[in-house]
């Protein structure tokens, strides 16, 4: 429903037939739709889950390098990871982080004794769209002594084998072990 239908729903029923009326509320209605879509805007971007053009103000606020060539998802992730990156480094957080930027399930697991965090792409197959900001948020926050291990999910011979010559010619190179990037 329209702010003009609102206007004229909130009027005593004699106005209903008054021209005047029916022109003034239709442009107070039309002026009240574009407040009301450009406080919705401002609104979003309060969350970087939403925000679009202050995307820049968060990655100036958090010195991240902006890129605009980027897709705003990619950008958010980055965003949101840096948040999420801060404070007592635990296998928890690095979760957390690496979820940021995959849809997809993650399983992080930190072996102190081995000086190991590796992280394991349950769901994606082949390399992640954004493989390389993931690496540089972990490189960022994890301690020094520390070595990463990233486990990426490729498909098997098995789930080849299964799949139908059509799937196959469909599916992208990049989700075969030994596939081009």
């Amino acid at each position: 429903m329209s702010k003009a239908e609102v206007l004229m729903t909130l009027l005593p029923p004699l106005y209903e037939n008054v021209l005047e009326m029916q022109l003034l509320t239709e442009s107070e209605g039309v002026e009240l739709d574009k407040l009301t879509l450009g406080l919705e805007s401002v609104l979003d971007q309060f969350y970087p889950e939403s925000a679009t053009w202050a995307l820049e103000r968060y990655e100036r606020d958090l010195q991240i390098p902006t890129n605009q060539a980027k897709p705003d998802d990619q950008r958010r992730s980055v965003i949101i990871s840096k948040m999420r990156g801060s404070g007592k480094v635990s296998g928890s957080m690095l979760k957390n982080v690496a979820q940021a930027y995959e849809s997809g399930g993650i399983d992080v697991s930190v072996s102190p004794e081995e000086y190991l965090i590796r992280i394991r792409f349950i769901d994606t197959w082949g390399l992640p769209p954004n493989l390389d900001d993931l690496k540089a948020a972990i490189e960022d926050i994890k301690p020094a002594h520390m070595t990463v291990d990233y486990r990426l999910r490729y498909l098997t011979i098995a789930e080849v084998e299964s799949m139908t010559r059509d799937e196959i010619e469909q599916t992208r190179q990049d989700k075969f072990a030994g596939g081009g990037a």
